[in-house]
């Protein structure tokens, strides 16, 4: 069964930075292509950033050059490094395949919020 477990939220001033972690379970990890995407009550579902089993990256407007996403094949664990945060990254974050983008979280996600 397909699981992720989103940790490493919290609260955190404008210009502040957080690192999100996501453990995988159920498939295997290195062969496929991961996401990161967060919900808001405004946004059901937005688009972060995403990497290939290969590496590649690629991110949203909204925060590239911010955030980084990274991957551990051998301990199947999905990151992403989240700098000078601002109010409008506030928001449930959650990891998925990218192949699932679209379906319902396997994850409780992990909240962020930046406040001053």
């Amino acid at each position: 069964q397909v699981q992720f477990v989103e940790s490493g939220g919290g609260l955190v001033q404008p210009g502040g930075s957080l690192r999100l972690s996501c453990a995988a379970s159920g498939f295997t990890f290195s062969a496929h292509s991961m996401t990161w995407f967060r919900r808001t009550p405004e946004k059901e579902r937005e688009w972060v950033a995403g990497i290939t089993s290969d590496g590649d990256t690629v991110y949203a407007d909204s925060v590239k050059g911010r955030f980084t996403i990274f991957r551990d094949n051998q301990k199947k664990t999905l990151s992403l490094q989240m700098n000078d945060l601002k109010p409008e990254d506030t928001a449930v974050y959650h990891c998925t395949r990218t192949m699932d983008l679209y379906d319902e979280p396997r994850g409780q996600g992990t909240r962020v919020t930046v406040s001053s």
